[in-house]
């Protein structure tokens, strides 16, 4: 806004500097012809002290840019008045001068603009006023100063060109003291904008110097600043002394001077930056990590191999063949290597006592298996009553559904309530004001054929296609509660009455109209330039408009190769998302995206330009769509298990038994029985009030299922497996006892690990784990109750020949293959665990080939792990078909600037006794460690502090608004009230063209003398009084300062009388965050940073940024998943130890859980899957998973006799089918049809880590557990005839 005057000042150096002393018009048009000469030749013209160069005004050009008379004439005594104003800008002019009074007054009141930029830094601003006064009313400047072009204008001779000379150590002093100074208001530097940006002084005198056209600002003639003189000339170079910045007696700050003496022993605060430790072998760099465990692995394969050598020689040798060190004792007690695998049973307890030949259980075994044998026997006896019982139960349970709410709101998703992100936020909004909301569209050009980087968007088509797009948006007209919603009701205006859109437009005051009155294209170019200072260039909203802001793809400041438009409309926000002002904006926002998608689309393509649009509320909207996108898909899923599920519990299909051996009704009641788990664990906690979640809904009854399945296929094998004619009591009694005890261990250490997500302080991460935890337990419960009872219906519908799904037809007879035979025939995959698999695992070779192979895996995925980067791309969770997703992929590779981010103080202590507003501010007299300037220092590393520009500090803006020397801005009438600055209503008519001093202002006076403030600061009531009279001061030309705008919710006011601010920002802006690890180490950098600034400085600072409180959970999203990993592999060590007493057993089922839950993460790190709640979910859910994989091969070749080979044998020929194809392949099947889902997020967390979980869980499950039992098992729990045949510990190696 009232930035724009800065360029004016320099209008006014051009304009006054040029300016030179004349007695009269007539004087000046006689000298015009005479003392005119070029830069060669000075014959006829005096260049000497007390001379003149130019005076007076001749004339104007037709944009009313005044031009100087061409003059060489002695310079005059001013009068008395006219030296003491002279003086008291400009202290070096004394005795005669080059000026009149008019023209100094000019002078002093264009002075007044650059004031308030540059006072930050006195040295700079004496430097700059005493080179602009020496131009302009220096008795020497014959001297320095020749005119070599003249031009007339009406009839009157007028300055066209001149040279000026001026030594470069002047213009070194000069550029070197202002270059670091800041201009807070608009985050950036002041050079910026007395300068354009130059970058030395060299380019600042050619800013300065060069003509202009007309109605753009500038100098309306040629100036040419140089050091060399002519040697006939006479002249020589001007060079008055240059304040250095760091000049102790000018007080410069830190901040705007980082040279100063006083700030060498400040050093910027460090900023930590982890390195990454490695070794270099040549060419060849390496990670420290990588290394170790290279060498870990040589050493311990090495070690291992010597062990394998040296163990099989002593195998080999004569007395190992006559008796083997590693066998343990068969079942009968004697070492016999000569008993057929296929003849071993598995021993079980069957009626409590312990006989020989029997497993040794441990005591909580043997209560599971006592209470597995009366209670398997008394389902098979009332099946009926069991069935409908626990139905009831769950049923009872499923009312609570008619409470069930779902949550959507991402901030209750992902945020815990005492999050301190959520904490921050809260009091920002609260104290401050909401972050507004974001609505925006992106229009790029697409590259050309063979090109990767493309054209330039700045075309005259495309603007003018961008005003007809503005007319569609602005021409929205949204239903909201009888009401009709468009923009203007809803936009931000800091202000006045216009919207703060962001776009390039705003260059043409939104207007198409005047497109071609500006200059069009070429306007645009201008307003690159001088975007901050034209009045052209100004938005109407009446602020300038950054061009990083509304446009992207171009590199460093090239803003013409820009090729993207980016328009953001800019929202007004409420804390209650219930409120009629947040309804309204979400009607509003719905409106904006249809026709985005329906018009705006279409007219950009037609243009062969891309578009990417979003709202505020679009990541939301699009969630809610992403629940109901993938319901086929999840369906589908669901009938492919249930189909295969119905054909693994049925026997060999024959065509003539089919229809009696099928098991499609009991498959189906099984898949039933999942759903009502799932129902009445979301009833129960809907009935206590935990609200749903969307990923509930999906992904809970297939992970329910793809467990639960499991149970179903290992009851009825187990059943099957049981000799015909026993009665089918005690089969089912028998077949409990068998599997009961290893299907409660599996699904205990299911519950505990999925419990274990509780301890994660994310909601949604929360409340699915509880969820999880509890549908687990009851589909647990319901198969060994309800699914018990069905498969004795079952059974019995079998035996009484009945068809399967229609048990009310029977048939005659049937030929039964198995009658008489007692055991049924082992299945296909029976025997081939048993008669291949297990006997190639038994190869020595082989072993220590499995054995060397994983232990690499999990070594090699350690490394990996590192690798994992925190965060979850907003792609990832957005459907596939969401026009979000060409929206993220535009902000990533488009914007060039971030997020901003503001630094909170609370509880600010303002009055006189108080040191903290010197501990905050960046100007004069501020200490060197101060909030503003510490934030300045680490700006400039932007590359590790991911802070990109200087703070815009309200509280320097204030001080020097206060400041004496910023005479036009802190003014106050002569009764004591609020004077604003002249070129202001009522100092300056709305309506009027230019203001100078009005007679109702005339008698305004600074707020304050030096005398009435101490040490340049305000005493407390002095604050309190003023403070208010800032916040509702308007920028403009004349006070560029004004805070109204720029710092209107910077400062919460409630309660500041009392001495304390509760709460103020200092805001600025992140670097460019592309990826989810620059979100993540942003906000660790500025946590860190105020971290130390509230220590050093004892005050409390915190950051913000809208998107903190989604990103604080990666934080410590390491350290959460390896402590939730840690208890949940615990607790299921834990539930194993005590189920069966058995230490070594126990340990090697964690060891291989263990690493499968390592090879997981090795497996992310390859498909660069991140770490966050779901993954993290995901792999402790792993745990419980893996523990079906180990469980019950570990359980059968405890309860197995013979050598580990033998029994390694038996495991795997009566568990490995089970675990094969009640566990492998029914998860497998399920999980393959996700690969087909839409949304991102099950194809990446679902399809991709459930797809390596199974694959992982079935190589270590059926592969290394096999091996590395038959090398390291425990003993064998078969009670012997003969203990003193056992073999001892160190032959079980």
């Amino acid at each position: 806004m009232g930035i724009r005057s800065r360029f004016f000042f320099i209008l006014f150096c051009l304009q006054v500097l040029l300016a030179s002393v004349a007695t009269s018009k007539a004087e000046a048009n006689i000298s015009n012809t005479r003392f005119l000469l070029t830069s060669n030749d000075t014959n006829g013209v005096r260049h000497a002290p007390g001379v003149c160069a130019m005076y007076d005004i001749c004339g104007a050009r037709s944009d009313a840019k005044v031009l100087n008379c061409p003059l060489n004439a002695p310079a005059v005594k001013p009068d008395g008045l006219l030296s003491s104003k002279i003086q008291s800008l400009c202290p070096t002019i004394t005795g005669d001068v080059c000026c009149t009074e008019a023209q100094f007054d000019t002078l002093r009141s264009q002075a007044q603009q650059v004031v308030p930029l540059l006072v930050g830094c006195p040295a700079c601003l004496r430097n700059f006023l005493n080179f602009f006064c020496e131009m302009s009313c220096s008795p020497n400047q014959s001297l320095f100063i020749n005119v070599t072009s003249t031009k007339k204008v009406n009839n009157s001779l007028t300055v066209d060109a001149i040279e000026f000379y001026v030594t470069d150590a002047f213009g070194e002093g000069l550029y070197n003291s202002c270059k670091d100074v800041k201009f807070g208001t608009m985050n950036t530097r002041a050079i910026e904008f007395v300068a354009g940006g130059a970058k030395d002084f060299k380019g600042w005198f050619a800013f300065v110097g060069r003509q202009v056209g007309l109605n753009v600002p500038g100098s309306p003639y040629a100036i040419n600043f140089t050091s060399n003189v002519p040697e006939s000339s006479g002249m020589i170079p001007m060079n008055i002394s240059a304040y250095a910045c760091g000049d102790t007696s000018l007080g410069c700050s830190c901040g705007d001077c980082p040279s100063s003496p006083t700030c060498s022993s400040s050093a910027a605060p460090s900023i930590s930056k982890s390195s990454t430790c490695s070794i270099k072998m040549g060419s060849v760099k390496a990670n420290c990590s990588d290394v170790v465990v290279a060498v870990v692995f040589i050493v311990s394969l090495s070690v291992f191999l010597g062990w394998g050598i040296v163990h099989q020689k002593k195998r080999m040798s004569p007395v190992s063949r006559t008796k083997p060190l590693a066998s343990a004792p068969s079942s009968d007690g004697r070492h016999s290597t000569d008993q057929k695998d296929g003849d071993l049973p598995l021993p079980i307890l069957r009626n409590g006592a312990r006989h020989s030949g029997e497993a040794r259980l441990s005591l909580v075994q043997v209560y599971m298996s006592n209470f597995y044998r009366i209670y398997g026997a008394w389902v098979a006896r009332k099946p009926a009553l069991v069935l409908f019982s626990s139905l009831a139960i769950v049923l009872v349970l499923c009312l609570g559904l008619v409470r069930l709410r779902v949550e959507t709101r991402p901030e209750k998703l992902w945020v815990g309530p005492g999050s301190r992100a959520a904490k921050e936020k809260q009091f920002f909004d609260t104290h401050l004001a909401p972050f507004y909301r974001i609505e925006q569209l992106i229009i790029a050009t697409i590259p050309d054929e063979g090109k990767e980087k493309a054209p330039s968007i700045l075309t005259e088509d495309n603007i003018k296609l961008l005003f007809e797009i503005q007319k569609k948006v602005d021409g929205i007209q949204a239903k909201f509660s009888d009401s009709v919603v468009s923009l203007t009701n809803i936009c931000y205006k800091p202000l006045g009455s216009d919207c703060a859109t962001q776009s390039i437009l705003q260059y043409f005051k939104m207007n198409a109209d005047n497109f071609d009155s500006f200059g069009g294209v070429d306007h645009i170019q201008y307003c690159f330039e001088h975007y901050s200072t034209a009045d052209n260039c100004r938005s109407a909203f009446k602020a300038p408009l950054d061009p990083s802001i509304a446009l992207g793809g171009y590199s460093g400041n090239n803003y013409s190769e820009a090729s993207a438009f980016t328009v953001t409309y800019p929202v007004n926000n409420a804390i209650d998302r219930e409120s009629n002002e947040s309804k309204s904006a979400v009607a509003w926002e719905r409106a904006f995206i249809q026709l985005a998608k329906d018009e705006i689309m279409t007219m950009v393509q037609a243009k062969n330009l891309t578009l990417a649009f979003s709202s505020e509320s679009s990541i939301e909207e699009e969630l809610k769509r992403e629940s109901t996108a993938d319901v086929i898909t999840i369906v589908i899923s669901y009938l492919v298990m249930f189909a295969y599920i119905s054909l693994t519990l049925g026997d060999k299909p024959r065509l003539s038994s089919f229809y009696i051996s099928s098991k499609v009704s009991l498959g189906l009641s099984g898949v039933m029985l999942v759903l009502l788990s799932v129902l009445g664990s979301v009833g129960f906690f809907s009935a206590v009030g935990v609200k749903s979640t969307l990923i509930i809904m999906e992904v809970i009854p297939f992970l329910v299922l793809a467990v639960g399945v499991d149970n179903m296929c290992i009851l009825v094998n187990a059943v099957k497996r049981q000799p015909q004619e026993l009665l089918l009591e005690e089969r089912i009694s028998i077949a409990l006892v068998e599997v009961g005890p290893s299907i409660s261990m599996a699904s205990l250490s299911e519950v505990l690990a999925f419990a274990v997500g509780t301890f994660i302080p994310m909601p949604a991460v929360r409340v699915f784990s509880m969820f999880a935890a509890l549908a687990v337990l009851l589909d647990f419960l319901l198969q060994v109750t309800a699914f018990v009872a069905l498969i004795v219906f079952d059974f019995k519908r079998t035996e009484d020949q009945r068809v399967d799904c229609f048990p009310c037809r029977k048939v005659s007879s049937l030929e039964d293959s198995n009658n008489g035979t007692g055991l049924r025939k082992p299945g296909f995959l029976a025997r081939y665990m048993k008669d291949v698999h297990a006997p190639i695992l038994s190869l020595w070779g082989v072993k220590i080939l499995v054995v060397s192979v994983f232990v690499a895996m999990a070594l090699s995925s350690i490394t990996l792990c590192t690798r994992i980067e925190p965060g979850l791309e907003q792609q990832v969770v957005l459907p596939r078909d969401s026009y979000l997703q060409g929206y993220f992929k535009n902000i990533s590779d488009v914007l060039r600037i971030g997020p901003p981010v503001y630094f909170v103080v609370k509880n600010y202590n303002y009055s006189s006794e108080s040191r903290q507003t010197n501990q905050l501010c960046s100007i004069s007299h501020c200490d060197a460690n101060s909030l503003v300037n510490q934030i300045t220092r680490v700006s400039l590393t932007p590359e590790s502090s991911y802070i990109a520009k200087p703070a815009a500090s309200w509280i320097d803006d204030f001080l020097v608004w206060m400041s004496p020397e910023a005479f036009g801005c802190c003014r106050k009438f002569i009764n004591g009230s609020y004077c604003p600055p002249d070129d202001q209503p009522p100092c300056c008519a709305s309506d009027q063209a230019t203001c100078g001093v009005s007679e109702v202002c005339k008698d305004c006076t600074t707020c304050f003398l030096h005398s009435d403030l101490t040490e340049d600061r305000p005493t407390t009531a002095q604050f309190k009084n003023k403070l208010p009279w800032f916040l509702k001061a308007l920028p403009s030309a004349s006070c560029a300062k004004g805070g109204h705008g720029a710092y209107t919710n910077s400062v919460d006011l409630q309660g500041f009388e009392n001495g304390i601010i509760p709460a103020s920002e200092f805001r600025t802006y992140h670097t460019p965050l592309n990826k989810q690890v620059d979100f993540v180490n942003a906000l660790r950098e500025a946590r860190e940073f105020t971290s130390r600034i509230s220590k050093s400085l004892q005050m409390e600072v915190f950051p913000y940024s809208v998107f903190y409180i989604f990103f604080e959970q990666y934080l410590d999203i390491w350290s959460t998943a390896l402590i939730n990993l840690a208890i949940a592999i615990g607790a299921v060590f834990f539930v194993c130890l005590i189920i069966t007493c058995s230490l070594w057993s126990s340990l090697i089922i964690l060891l291989v859980i263990t690493m499968i839950v390592v090879d997981l993460m090795g497996v992310m790190a390859i498909l660069k899957i991140q770490l966050n709640a779901v993954s993290v979910v995901n792999l402790v859910m792993s745990v419980g998973i893996a523990v079906e994989f180990c469980v019950h091969i570990t359980h059968a070749f405890m309860v197995s006799g013979g050598t580990r080979d033998q029994r390694m044998k038996e495991a795997l020929g009566t568990m490995g089918a089970s675990v094969f194809s009640g566990i492998t392949l029914t998860k497998l099947v399920g999980v393959i049809v996700l690969a087909f889902a839409k949304s991102q997020v099950f194809v990446v967390y679902y399809f991709q880590m459930y797809l390596a979980l199974v694959i992982l869980g079935f190589l270590h499950g059926l592969i290394f557990l096999p091996v590395f039992l038959s090398m390291f098992g425990p003993p064998s729990k078969i009670d012997l005839e003969n203990e003193d045949a056992r073999p001892s510990t160190s032959s079980q190696f």
